[in-house]
């Protein structure tokens, strides 16, 4: 990502990043958000814009009634408010307002913020000095939790959990014993049934493994092979779970983890420059799970932030792509999780190149060690360098630049990554396979058995930390 005109100066003295309108449109909740963003992108519908230099944007925008919508953006959060009805999360006139940031400087002139955008803003500026003050209602304000009562309350669940994985042992072996091929003709009912009776037991991660196993049955060639092989790490969590007392903190963790106990972030924050990779959203039920991946510039660590939002609405916590953030991050327990909380955020968004990246040939090694801490993994997040998208036989692959061009030369095949069919119906795939041109870039996602999911990329010109060059923004993928 760049920054238009050099950026602005923030309370801290470091530039606020400018967005690019893809970096705004991934904001939005759905594509009826986007589009109805898009069509207030121009000025034609505000008046009273102004903008500041800690970053906070705002204006006034003309809808169908008397009084206009008044939105406020801080851009250093994101966060957003808008006098509009909508339940959407940022609101249409929200994205406007940042698209007619992005492609009309002018519109905009450097002023102290009207009444009733510094009545929000300083709002927000206290909750979030309270939220951070134990003293000021933190968590401690509340009383100190009965840690007795809440050791019983675990007990039990375990105790119901328990009960569950042995129930489902049993039925994993009957299924055996019977045949997989016979599960075809017994439908989805057997399945959720199993389902429901996981849910019972308060192990809503088994419970959504069974039904991941319905899914499979009668799903096309090969499905008996595929059903055998999620039976087979179905019943490793199973006994997992039973043996958990034996197994190394982390990976004891991790199994928690996997069959739907909760779990609190812990251990001392990690502060660093974050660089939001990517961010997507899927449904997860009746609500809808939004994934943000961060790097950090120091530590070198990949980290995940994950949120939800009920139906009918978008999850509230949202970050510019390809820009940076000085905050820390708590991380979650368990051996190979990459989840964590967003803490504490200091001073503003900054411009950033892609994150360092390896070779298409050594991204299957970074899968396989990553499943050693945890061998539920359905894919790691990896950072490609230097690879160029070529079709295959069955679909694309991204191949390592060096290897492409020998094949060429040796009329034979080089290194390449598959990339995942889940990828291969976006529009995406076709964003990647022009930004390349048949030349290098540098691409994030996740390697799986299923092949390699690409989220983002970055242009040929945009140089990787420390080689002090720079280029193209980055493109979405998802």
């Amino acid at each position: 990502m760049q920054l238009s005109h050099g950026g602005e100066s923030s309370p801290t003295g470091a530039p606020v990043a400018r967005w690019s309108v893809e970096q705004v449109l991934a904001l939005a909740p759905d594509a009826a958000s986007r589009k109805a963003g898009t069509r207030l992108g121009a000025a034609g519908p505000w008046s009273g814009t102004g903008c500041d230099a800690s970053g906070a944007v705002w204006g006034l925008c003309k809808g169908s009634g008397n009084t206009p919508y008044r939105t406020v953006v801080d851009t250093t959060g994101p966060a957003y408010a808008c006098s509009c009805p909508s339940r959407k999360f940022p609101c249409k006139h929200a994205l406007g307002l940042l698209l007619l940031r992005v492609s009309d400087d002018g519109a905009f002139r450097p002023a102290e913020p009207a009444d009733w955008a510094e009545e929000w803003l300083v709002g927000r500026r206290v909750r979030a000095e309270r939220e951070s003050s134990p003293a000021a209602g933190g968590d401690s304000a509340r009383g100190p939790a009965d840690p007795a009562a809440a050791r019983k309350r675990a007990e039990r669940r375990a105790e119901r959990v328990t009960g569950g994985a042995q129930e489902l042992e049993q039925r994993l072996g009957d299924l055996l014993r019977g045949g997989l091929a016979a599960t075809d003709r017994s439908g989805y009912g057997l399945w959720e049934e199993t389902a429901a009776r996981m849910v019972d037991a308060q192990a809503p991660g088994l419970a959504a493994r069974v039904r991941e196993l319905g899914a499979i049955t009668g799903s096309g060639s090969g499905w008996p092979v595929r059903l055998l092989e999620e039976c087979g790490l179905l019943h490793l969590l199973d006994t997992a779970w039973l043996g958990r007392d034996q197994l190394p903190d982390p990976l004891a963790a991790t199994v928690r983890t996997r069959v739907g106990l909760p779990m609190s972030a812990e251990g001392p924050p990690v502060r660093d420059q974050w660089l939001v990779l990517a961010q997507y959203d899927t449904p997860d039920g009746k609500i809808v799970a939004r994934r943000i991946w961060l790097y950090g510039r120091r530590s070198g660590r990949t980290a995940l932030l994950l949120s939800f939002g009920a139906a009918g609405r978008s999850p509230a916590q949202a970050l510019p792509v390809g820009a940076t953030i000085d905050a820390e991050l708590t991380p979650y327990p368990g051996g190979g999780q990459l989840r964590a909380e967003l803490g504490e955020q200091f001073g503003a968004t900054t411009a950033a190149g892609p994150p360092p990246g390896i070779a298409a040939a050594a991204a299957p090694a970074v899968y396989g060690n990553a499943l050693r801490d945890d061998p539920w993994l359905d894919a790691w997040p990896v950072t490609l360098r230097d690879v160029i998208p070529v079709p295959s036989k069955d679909g694309w692959q991204l191949a390592d630049a060096d290897a492409h061009a020998e094949a060429h030369a040796d009329a034979r095949a080089g290194s390449a990554l598959p990339i995942a069919p889940a990828a291969l119906s976006r529009p995406g795939l076709w964003k990647l396979v022009a930004l390349s041109g048949g030349g290098p870039v540098t691409v994030f996602g996740e390697i799986g058995h299923r092949g390699f999911d690409p989220f983002a990329a970055w242009d040929p010109g945009e140089g990787e930390e420390g080689t002090g060059t720079t280029g193209g923004s980055v493109v979405q993928l998802v």
